[in-house]
């Protein structure tokens, strides 16, 4: 039923202008439409809409990610840009604050200026 339907993913935000420039500036995603309600991106063919919430608890747990060929490039790149990346105790991450999971696969943390939480994940070779 779903499974040709595009999806949609959807981020809060309690300030919109800041969203704004940390997705389309910082992380250099395509901004298709704005209004008061939601700034709309597409992302590698994905809609992302960043809707405007009046109050926001960020979740304790990965929001959105993306999958990446270079892990340790997109770190750089996104240092480079001022993102700072999480580190969780219990957690064996290396200098750029990635950590691999039991198959391989390596995974790094974010936040975008309201507190949700992002990431980055390199498919095991």
């Amino acid at each position: 039923m779903l499974e040709s339907a595009p999806l949609v993913a959807f981020i809060p935000s309690v300030d919109m202008a800041r969203s704004r420039a940390f997705y389309a500036d910082v992380l250099g995603l395509d901004l298709v439409d704005s209004n008061p309600f939601a700034d709309v991106f597409n992302v590698a063919g994905t809609t992302l809409r960043v809707t405007k919430v009046d109050e926001l608890t960020p979740h304790p747990f990965t929001a959105l990610g993306w999958t990446v060929a270079d892990i340790g490039a997109e770190v750089t790149e996104l240092s480079a840009r001022g993102v700072s990346f999480e580190r969780f105790a219990g957690m064996d991450q290396d200098d750029l604050g990635v950590w691999q999971t039991p198959g391989g696969d390596r995974v790094v943390w974010f936040k975008d200026p309201d507190g949700n939480l992002l990431s980055l994940t390199q498919a095991a070779s």
